[in-house]
């Protein structure tokens, strides 16, 4: 693809998330009202779209055990990266440290790449065995370490706080949805079509909600070029060219996978960090402003960078 042809296909993209953007700048629509849109994209219209694909999906197909297989060695690597990078800028506290790989290796699923592939390349079916290794693995290990990590009243025993991270990470709706496609898809269930048609037609909503809800956020926060910090520099460098280029080595030269899926796995590592930070940041009480600052500015970054990543791999 070339840029001219990956620049064109950016509009849809674009025009999204930048009315949100313009619209909240120009306080016609309030930024508080991004979480309304994002509630709505995160909790119905992707779930349902997500069901609904993979329902009709063709699981064999879907799941490329070497292209899942090779995308985890990557985000091993890139863990390890991340920890240590964190250790040796002077960051132990183990909460501190999950919250930076987390902005670091997990990407915007939701918000950001299902509306860009649904765009670019008509399905966003690629996603759903990332978007399950990134929730059952990676954000089950985040939060085990952030509810360990908890004190005072209430916290637990850390049987407690460890099953409180095992219940929150598997019953989000994203998981519930894709989980339910699967079971349903492999024992062959059959489903009324207007029910299939009803989650098409709520899905299809997913990709311009998302991305006018995330176009809200940012345009409210604003961009704060001159104060990022280098830590800040570096790990969004990192989210947005190192775990591509890390998954594309990793995938291409050591696990040999090609072709389309080679193109998927470098296209899903190159999203930015997904707005989940800032949400465990809240809640845990840790690196809340560091958390806010990455989630806007590789944003940015990724969604710059995205039709040269386009043109690079596709």
């Amino acid at each position: 693809m070339g840029l001219a042809a990956a620049l064109e296909k950016l509009v849809p993209v674009l025009l999204a998330f930048g009315a949100g953007a313009l619209l909240a700048r120009r306080k016609i629509i309030p930024a508080e009202a991004s979480k309304v849109f994002a509630d709505y994209a995160f909790l119905f219209a992707v779930p349902c779209y997500l069901f609904g694909n993979i329902y009709a999906s063709d699981l064999g197909a879907l799941f490329d055990w070497r292209a899942i297989g090779g995308y985890a060695a990557a985000a091993a690597l890139a863990v390890l990266a991340v920890a240590l990078a964190a250790a040796a800028y002077g960051v132990r506290e183990p909460r501190a440290v999950a919250l930076r790989v987390m902005a670091g290796v997990q990407v915007n699923t939701a918000y950001f790449a299902v509306p860009v592939f649904i765009t670019f390349f008509g399905t966003a079916a690629p996603i759903f065995p990332v978007l399950l290794f990134q929730v059952c693995v990676l954000s089950l290990v985040v939060i085990a370490i952030m509810e360990l990590g908890r004190t005072g009243p209430g916290a637990g025993g850390p049987g407690q706080r460890l099953a409180r991270a095992v219940g929150a990470s598997l019953v989000t709706p994203l998981v519930l949805a894709c989980n339910a496609g699967i079971l349903l898809n492999l024992l062959s269930v059959h489903l009324p079509k207007v029910l299939l048609d009803g989650a098409a037609f709520v899905g299809d909503s997913a990709s311009p909600v998302a991305l006018f809800a995330l176009g809200l956020h940012l345009g409210g926060q604003g961009l704060d070029v001159r104060g990022t910090s280098r830590e800040e520099m570096a790990l969004v460098a990192f989210k947005c060219l190192g775990f591509p280029l890390l998954t594309w080595a990793v995938c291409g030269a050591l696990f040999g996978v090609g072709g389309q899926w080679l193109t998927y796995l470098v296209l899903i590592a190159a999203m930015p960090t997904p707005q989940n930070l800032f949400v465990f940041a809240q809640r845990y009480d840790v690196g809340v402003d560091l958390s806010a600052s990455l989630v806007i500015k590789s944003s940015v970054v990724s969604l710059l960078l995205l039709p040269l990543w386009l043109q690079a791999v596709v």
